[in-house]
This record gives structure tokens, C-alpha cells and sequence, in this order.
């Protein structure tokens, strides 16, 4: 049987009640055979069968159920404050309690302003309290809505339909904030969204045409104008240019592009104009992978947000049956009048609610996830946020992570006496260099393009397995390669050169010799070398509290403490294999507590795994990585750690700023109820405004 699966967003999609609503309406529904919602990002993912129901009538479903499903790509918006419904019967409570209050104040019966108090309740409390019985319901849930319904109701029938009415409107307003307050949080995925044009002109079959970015097809070719944005993932054609990639992997300087390159979904073009092949269909670009990414880790609760929320479910009804406990008992032993007490527990039911505690971890980690993506750093869910923030210990590998992954030629050293200028030695080693694959012969052929050195014409080419090449020009035989085959093989005397080809050694650099079967002709030196700002970032590890930078590397050891030593790391462990990398993070972790292991995502596969928290470098384009990672750096920046780490503590503290405000705010307002201290009103606004001012802790997330 065929399937078919499509994500859809939708309007009023703003909470986990909404949610449950939306898996209610679609249980048993004909045809569908899997569906997911994402609450955090207004989005429900469906797995039909296309001969029993259709995408139209699924989407008709939905609206009727009162999530009406979005146009093309876009994030559902709220509706402006006058066309929302919540806020509408919000207003119209106030405006009734106003007014109840205003006639209480002049001759006319108390029916009168009774009668407003009730239907300002009724009307203000339709949304909430529909949603506290489905709760108590469907899913035998005492929620904090139940708990307000219930503190409004008595309130009202002991006599205080005032404090009734004001409960249930000062309440109603926070609950027609919520959606404004879940938009506010999709802002990092929404900007993320806006990075890809919603048009791409493409090329078919010689005729040049706009089409939506969503029907591009492996194998279009697409034309990209100067300062246009990149619709999907593509490999470039024709044209060179410069490419703003920070939008993706965070990177502050444009990179150069030319044929043969790839281009990520999201980058902005330079000055020049570009034909690009597409590599990948609009949903499976780097852009879309990042936002699905984002969305999945925003549903992945961290362990504090999961005890919160099965504190809350528990707390709710131990809440709920201590208020009834506080009304009865002291009236039926200890004399105490019933109004009194009743009144006091009907206040503490508002105090105590936690409201302010439940919301403290949510708003800042979904705030925290979509900062940090939008920065070119993800990370997969909140209990990665939380292992961050505890690393003590950073595990690297050295190729392609403190180094730059690619060999680099960095001394070029004719012999005293070479009559040949550095110029025809560099296009001689070229020239053989040309014909070879290795990665070191690669750095040699580089080095020569970048001095603008045409290789020389050799003939007769043959590679010398494990010691170099060896080819004729001008009539006799040269050869580049280890001075083991100059001195071994060739039988040449190295002594004039041993020290030097040992000091060059000593600092990390594989030296290759060029000359013939007589003499020397120059030295060559290469290294992979580190990072541009890899010192700087090593620094800033040790800064943001970072007590040791290791290396694990399988590379050999005076090789990697050359490496090691002007990196700036602690400690270096060389000549490994992937199942040593495992037993060193073991190691670290029994001594240090929570590691991180950072590699490229691939063979560091079993030591990402391993460590409390896997990162992978430079991750933009790579499927495997973002896959294999716990947290993924677009970009090939050891400062994006640097940053993902400092995200991490900074959401730790935020969050632990809320739940230490929300359980201050709690236990005052809980004994004031208790004590009589406090009216309803007084505990209404305290638990409002402790809640306002945790949603805007945790909004401060969003600034990167």
C-alpha cells in the first residue's frame, strides 16, 4: 500500500491542549495512518493513504476543527488583537466588570450588578474553561484551568462575584496572550523560513520561468541573479562569484564560488550571476533540514522541563485537594467560620497555581534552540541544551576540526648551489604532482596555482606506492617524494639536509624532497595546518570555564603535540584508533564529569556517541553529521563552540532565574492566601504578573 506524508501548518496551534485536541479529532479518521503534531511550530505532519482520503479532505478537517491549515510555506500568524476571538471575549469581560463595578456604585438592586458580574465571568471564562473540562475529560487532567474555574466559581457563589469576574478576566487576558507569546518564539524559525525566496527562475527546456521553490526538481537548472538569495541546494554550472553563507553555517566573510562549487540553500549571491544545477528538491535542502531539525528539538524536553511537567500534573489535584482540606476542616473541628475559610482556601486555589513554574523551562528553550540555529549552531533538544551547560571537558579531533583538514605547502626550501629558480623547481614538483591523487600532492599543485606557476610538461608518469613519484623531463628521471626514497631507494646522501628536514619535522610538517638520482633539489614542506582563529578559540573555551581542551587524534604523535602546542591544548593523546578515542572519552568522564566530544560527525562516530554531548564540525551539506551529531556547527568555526557552550550556560541561568522567581512569587503569595493576608484580586494580579515576567525572562533567549 502507497503512502503519502506531508507537513502542514496551521492556525491556532498554540499550546499542548491544542494539540491534544487536534489527536483527538483525527483519531480513527479514515485513510490516516500516522500523525504527528508539533505545537511549537504550529505544524502537523500526516501519513495518508491517497485511495481512502485526499490532502483536501484532510485539510477541510482540520479547519472545521478549528485549525485551519496555511497557505504554501508560510508560519501561521495570530490574527490581529480586534479578530481574535480570545481577546474579544477578554475585552468584553473587563468591559462588563467595569461596568458591574460602576452601577454597584449607585442605586440600582445589587441584582443588577450581580447579573453583569456572572456574564462577564461567563463570557471571559468560555475559552479557559472549555479547555480545563476537556482536560479533566479526555485526558483525567486537573489542570491550572480547572483550578481558576473552580476559585472563580466559588468566589462568586460566596458572594464576591466581583473578585469572581476579575479572576476570570485578568485570567483570560493572559490566556489570549499565549498564542502572541508562541509567536513570538517561532520569530528564530519564521527568519529562518524568509532565508529562501518563495520564487526561483529556473531553465526548462530552454525556456526561462518563475516557479515556486517548493516544485524545483533534482536537476533544474536555476539562474541566480546579483544580491538574490539561493532557493535549494544546487552545484554551480556557469559564473563565479562571492557567497554570503552566514545566513547558514554563521559565517561573518563571503565565500568564493566558482564552477564546480556548492551552494546552500538560504546563502545570499554576490556580485556575479550564477547558473546552478539543483542538487536537492526544496524539501530536502540544507535550509529545510535546519528548520525541521529546530522543530523536532523544540519538542525534545529536556530532564527539568519533564520533572516540571510531572510536578505540575501531580501538583495541580495536591493543590486542588488541600484547598478543599483548608475550607472544611477548620469550620467543622476548629470553629472557624465558613466564609473564612472558604475564602482563604479560594485564594490560595489562585496563588498557588503554577502557573509561572510550568512556563519557566518551555518559552526559554524553544527561545534557545531557535536563537542558536539561527546562528548556525543546532542543537537537538532540550537535554542537550542542559548537557552543555555542564561540560567541564572538551574532547577534538585534530583533522578538519583544530585543523583545517587540508594540507597546506608551507616551506618551499631550495638547495645551496640549485641553479634552477624557485619558480622552475615549484613547476617541476607540480608538473609531477599533477598526475597523483594523494592529498599531499594536491597541496604541492595548490601551492604552485596560488603563485601563479604553470606546472612543467613530464611524460612518463608512475606513482611509487608508499614513497612518492616519479616521471622524465628533459630527458632523465626525477622523483618527489619521503626522504626515505631519496635516501633508501635513491641511495643520495642526506646529511647536509637531515638537521633542517628534522626541525621541519619536529613542527608537524611532512617533508617531501624534490631532485633526481644524483642530487636534491629542494625541500618541500606541508602541514595541515590549524584554524585561523583556532588559538583565539581554544582561549575562549578555557574562558567560558572549559577546564581542559584535549586532543584525540590518530595521527602520529610529534605530529599532533606540534599541532597541540601552538593550538593552545592541554593535553594530547596521539596514534589512536576510533575504539581508543571511545576509551579515553570514558576515561575523561570518570574524571572530569560531563565531556564533549567534537568531531566531523563520520569516523568520530563511536566518541560522539559516547560523550555527553557529540558535536560535529562544519555540518552545513553534511546529511551524516547532522544525523550523527548531538549539536551540529554549520560552520568549519571553532567559535560557534565557543558560542554553543555560552548559549547553553546562558539558558541554564535564565532558566534557573524563573523557577527560582516562580517558586518565590508561589510560596509568599500561598501563605499570604493562607494567612489571610491577601484578597482574591491581590493573589490574581501577583500570579499574572509573575507569570508576564517569566515569559519575558525567557524571551530574552532570543537575543543572540
Amino acid at each position: 500500500m502507497s503512502t503519502k506524508q506531508l507537513d502542514i501548518r496551521v492556525g491556532n496551534l498554540d499550546c499542548e491542549h491544542d494539540a491534544a485536541a487536534i489527536e483527538r479529532g483525527l483519531t480513527n479518521f479514515p485513510g490516516l495512518n500516522q500523525l504527528r503534531v508539533y505545537p511549537k511550530a504550529a505544524k502537523v505532519s500526516l501519513t495518508f493513504d491517497p485511495e481512502t482520503t485526499s490532502l483536501e479532505v484532510l485539510k477541510k478537517k482540520l479547519d472545521t476543527m478549528g485549525f485551519p491549515p496555511q497557505a504554501g510555506l508560510s508560519m501561521p500568524e495570530q490574527p490581529k488583537p480586534w479578530r481574535n476571538p480570545k481577546v474579544i471575549t477578554a475585552v468584553i469581560s473587563g468591559v462588563l466588570l467595569v461596568l458591574g463595578f460602576l452601577l454597584s456604585l449607585t442605586s440600582v438592586p445589587d441584582l443588577v450588578p450581580l447579573l453583569i458580574y456572572i456574564t462577564a465571568s461567563l463570557i471571559g471564562g468560555y475559552y479557559f474553561g472549555r479547555e480545563a473540562l476537556e482536560t479533566l475529560l479526555y485526558e483525567h487532567v486537573i489542570g491550572i484551568e480547572l483550578l481558576m474555574a473552580i476559585a472563580a466559581i466559588v468566589a462568586t457563589i460566596m458572594g464576591q462575584a466581583a473578585e469572581g469576574a476579575m479572576l476570570v478576566f485578568l485570567y483570560s487576558l493572559s490566556e489570549a496572550a499565549e498564542g502572541y507569546t508562541e509567536e513570538k518564539t517561532r520569530s528564530a524559525v519564521k527568519s529562518l523560513m524568509d532565508l529562501a525566496p518563495k520564487f526561483a527562475l529556473v531553465r526548462r527546456d530552454g525556456v526561462e520561468q518563475e516557479i515556486p521553490v517548493e516544485e524545483m526538481v533534482v536537476g533544474d537548472l536555476f539562474i541566480l541573479k546579483p544580491g538574490q538569495a539561493v532557493p535549494t541546494d544546487g552545484m554551480i554550472t556557469t559564473g563565479e562569484s562571492s557567497v554570503n553563507q552566514a545566513p547558514v553555517t554563521g559565517e561573518s566573510v563571503p565565500v568564493e564560488k566558482e564552477a564546480g562549487d556548492v551552494l546552500f540553500a538560504g546563502s545570499i549571491n554576490g556580485e556575479g550571476a550564477l547558473e546552478v544545477t539543483a542538487t536537492k528538491a526544496f524539501a530536502d535542502n540544507t535550509i529545510s533540514r535546519i528548520i525541521q531539525m529546530v522543530e523536532e528539538a523544540q519538542e525534545r524536553k529536556g530532564k527539568n522541563q519533564r520533572f516540571v511537567e510531572r510536578f505540575g500534573v501531580r501538583y495541580s489535584p495536591a493543590i486542588l485537594l488541600f484547598a478543599i482540606l483548608f475550607a472544611t476542616i477548620p469550620p467543622l473541628f476548629f470553629g472557624v467560620e465558613w466564609a473564612e475559610s472558604i475564602g482563604r482556601a479560594t485564594v490560595f486555589l489562585v496563588a498557588a497555581a503554577p502557573c509561572a513554574l510550568v512556563i519557566s523551562i518551555p518559552i526559554t528553550l524553544v527561545a534557545t534552540l531557535g536563537t542558536g540555529a539561527r546562528e548556525g549552531v543546532l542543537i537537538k533538544g532540550g537535554m542537550y541544551v542542559e548537557n552543555l551547560a555542564k561540560v567541564n571537558v572538551v574532547a577534538m579531533d585534530k583533522t578538519g576540526t583544530i585543523t583545517k583538514g587540508e594540507p597546506q605547502v608551507t616551506d618551499f626550501i631550495p638547495m645551496e648551489g640549485e641553479t634552477m629558480t624557485e619558480a622552475e623547481l615549484l613547476a617541476l614538483a607540480a608538473g609531477i604532482e599533477g598526475r597523483s591523487e594523494h592529498p599531499l600532492a594536491r597541496a604541492v599543485v595548490q601551492y604552485a596555482a596560488d603563485k601563479a606557476v604553470s606546472p612543467a610538461n613530464i611524460s612518463a608518469f608512475r606513482a611509487l606506492s608508499g614513497a612518492g613519484a616519479r616521471a622524465e623531463w628533459r630527458g632523465k628521471d626525477v622523483y618527489i617524494g619521503s626522504p626515505h626514497l631519496f635516501a633508501e631507494k635513491l641511495g643520495i646522501e642526506l646529511a647536509m639536509v637531515a638537521e633542517r628536514i628534522e626541525a621541519l619535522q619536529a613542527a608537524g610538517k611532512t617533508v617531501v624532497l624534490l631532485g633526481d638520482t644524483t642530487a636534491v633539489y629542494t625541500l618541500i614542506a606541508i602541514r595541515d595546518n590549524i584554524r585561523e582563529n583556532g588559538r583565539e578559540a581554544i582561549d575562549n573555551l578555557h574562558k567560558a570555564g572549559i577546564q581542559k581542551v584535549i586532543m584525540l587524534t590518530g595521527d602520529n604523535a610529534r605530529t599532533a603535540q606540534a599541532i597541540a602546542q601552538e593550538a593552545g591544548i592541554d593535553a594530547v593523546y596521539a596514534d589512536l584508533k576510533p575504539e581508543d578515542k571511545v576509551e579515553k572519552v570514558r576515561e575523561f568522564a570518570a574524571v572530569y564529569g560531563h565531556v564533549a566530544m567534537v568531531g566531523d560527525g563520520v569516523n568520530d562516530a563511536p566518541a560522539l556517541a559516547e560523550a555527553t554531548v557529540g558535536i560535529a564540525m562544519g555540518a552545513a551539506g553534511t546529511d551524516v553529521a547532522l544525523e550523527t551529531a548531538d549539536v551540529a556547527l554549520m560552520a568549519d568555526d571553532l567559535n560557534k563552540l565557543v558560542y554553543a557552550l555560552n548559549l547553553a550556560k546562558r539558558n541554564q541561568k535564565v532558566v534557573t532565574q524563573n523557577i527560582v522567581l516562580s517558586i518565590i512569587v508561589i510560596s509568599f503569595l500561598s501563605i499570604g492566601a493562607l494567612a489571610g493576608m491577601l484578597t482574591l484580586p491581590m493573589a490574581v494580579l501577583g500570579h499574572e504578573i509573575s507569570e508576564f515576567i517569566v515569559i519575558g525572562s525567557g524571551l530574552r533567549m532570543l537575543r543572540s
